[in-house]
């Protein structure tokens, strides 16, 4: 009767240890939300979304306000249609921008959003139009060496 009341007892515990690790991960994994508030919708429109992901946090000073909802891509003006879910209980004024920022060096991509100044306030369905895209570091490194041989090839004229 013993063994088997600590069986008992070892499989709870299994069984809670493998509970916390599902819950970790899913929301290491920011697929899961504990709020049912499903706040307001905006979109807007970027050159580059570089590695941003939908369910990606959007921050305003630091704090999560919402997540991308979706990431779809426009034929017509050949840029990325971006759809965040704002939580409900922040407003922001219809002039507010936004920017593709990355956590640390090679973290992961979030949505930066930064308040404007304007006394209307984003509703559901709004366009946010004032955006800053990605910045890719293949770009940057390109970027970098290009200017690097140009200035090797043309800062010093031949001497005769």
């Amino acid at each position: 009767m013993q063994k088997s009341r600590n069986d008992v007892w070892v499989g709870l515990f299994v069984m809670l240890g493998l509970g916390a690790l599902i819950f970790l991960a899913f929301k290491s994994a920011n697929l899961m939300s504990l709020g049912f508030d499903s706040g307001y919708r905006v979109t807007a429109k970027f050159d580059n979304i570089g590695g941003l992901k939908p369910k990606a946090a959007v921050k305003s000073a630091g704090v999560v306000v919402g997540r991308v909802d979706s990431i779809v891509f426009d034929d017509q003006t050949f840029q990325a249609r971006v759809t965040l879910a704002l939580e409900s209980r922040y407003k922001f004024p219809k002039d507010s921008s936004l920017k593709i920022l990355t956590s640390g060096l090679l973290g992961e991509q979030y949505i930066g959003l930064e308040a404007g100044s304007g006394e209307k306030i984003l509703a559901a369905g709004d366009n946010i139009s004032m955006t800053q895209s990605a910045v890719v570091l293949e770009n940057l490194i390109g970027q970098f060496l290009f200017n690097q041989a140009a200035d090797a090839g043309g800062g010093a004229s031949p001497s005769k």
